[in-house]
């Protein structure tokens, strides 16, 4: 009976012990991560959120035969499987197929995730043509001293934007105790962005990195004067007639956006996007919806730093998850790219399935947004094979 009671007073000791460390204040995110478990598409609220206002919404045209054109029987067990809420496929512009689940609508905010790096990188691009960054060779310490160089070689806004900066982060969105789980749910994004010391020689290797794309935010923040979302409405929201509001979150200390992260918006506002990137950062405006004379090219993002955005960065040399090493041709300037059936799309990618899928050759922008995104990834363009679904089902749509 002693031993018994020795026991149970060493196993409360234990217990009292994690507990004073997951309440310690310092682990304000640990208790926040306990609370709200693995990151999800509609968990804006728990955050402070700062708005993308979309000053001059104009809705987007219809194709004919929009109504009757879903996604086909045989798709739809995966899509179940995958918990799709969202899949939307524009055609020259205009909405060509519209489908929503799970009570979602054309109003529904849903979380980024990691799309929001590609906005980050358009909103580059317009610092660039504002004056506010010189270009991309500019060294990141003129903004930001804390990051200067290693072993000789300067850390370049370039080597941010390709994932080749040589910073220490641990990418993991699945570990409690990992940097990416605490910048999702802690409150001191620069504190912890300042822990990304430089371990190796930049614009050497890929090595996506979701505190590399938050370096870039702080970066532009301090380079234009303003709020990341204040320069995105400004920039890109409102020059595209974004439809809604969207909502960028913030961490709790700073209000700094979650940049990585974290854009709130809908399908068809997403879908935006992805037609702005199709157009080479030009914007087709027309105020007068009854006159297509009144259509306005609007350069939103230089036409020629898109092409570079797009562009993949082959000098650097990738580590696949296989564990070999090639050269680098499923990145650019925070988009990803692949080649399908011959057709090469270039993208912007979430961790839970958040898709902005664009076909160059097809006049074509897909949208898939959901809860769960494949397992196994592509040996070669190192893309989740799901992807592969939303493709197919894409074109499938397009052949109608």
């Amino acid at each position: 009976m002693k031993a018994k009671k020795i026991v149970l007073c060493c196993l409360g000791a234990v217990i009292a012990a994690c507990a004073a460390v997951l309440l310690w204040p310092g682990n304000y995110y640990v208790h926040r991560a306990l609370i709200h478990t693995y990151p999800k598409i509609d968990q804006y609220p728990i955050f402070e959120n700062r708005v993308v206002k979309a000053a001059h919404p104009m809705p987007f045209a219809y194709a004919p035969g929009v109504n009757g054109r879903k996604v086909d029987a045989r798709f739809e067990k995966s899509f179940e499987e995958y918990g799709t809420v969202a899949f939307l496929v524009l055609k020259g512009g205009k909405v060509y197929a519209e489908q929503y689940w799970e009570g979602y609508g054309n109003n529904t905010h849903s979380n980024s995730f990691s799309m929001a790096k590609s906005i980050v990188s358009l909103l580059i691009g317009c610092a660039i043509s504002d004056g506010y960054i010189q270009s991309v060779e500019q060294p990141v310490s003129d903004f930001l001293p804390e990051w200067g160089e290693f072993e000789g070689q300067p850390l370049l806004i370039r080597h941010l934007l390709t994932m080749s900066a040589g910073v220490k982060w641990n990418e993991s969105s699945t570990s409690l105790f990992s940097t990416t789980t605490e910048a999702y749910y802690g409150k001191d994004l620069w504190d912890l962005t300042k822990r990304e010391v430089l371990i190796e020689k930049p614009g050497r290797y890929f090595n996506y990195q979701s505190g590399v794309t938050q370096i870039l935010a702080f970066l532009l923040k301090k380079a234009t004067g303003k709020n990341i979302a204040d320069y995105a409405s400004e920039k890109i929201w409102t020059p595209i007639g974004a439809e809604e509001d969207a909502l960028w979150s913030l961490d709790h200390k700073n209000g700094m956006e979650k940049a990585y992260c974290c854009f709130n918006s809908n399908a068809r506002d997403f879908a935006r996007l992805g037609q702005l990137v199709l157009q080479n950062g030009y914007w087709y405006a027309a105020p007068n919806q009854e006159d297509s004379n009144s259509v306005r090219r609007i350069a939103v993002v230089d036409s020629a730093y898109v092409a570079q955005a797009l562009s993949p960065a082959r000098y650097l040399t990738a580590r696949l998850p296989d564990g070999t090493e090639s050269p680098c041709d499923m990145y650019g300037y925070q988009f990803w790219m692949l080649n399908y059936k011959g057709h090469d799309v270039k993208y912007f990618r979430g961790i839970l399935g958040q898709y902005i899928l664009v076909i160059p050759d097809s006049d074509a922008v897909i949208v898939r947004l959901g809860h769960r995104r494949a397992k196994e990834y592509d040996p070669v363009y190192d893309y989740p094979v799901d992807i592969n679904l939303w493709l197919e089902a894409g074109f499938d749509l397009l052949n109608r």
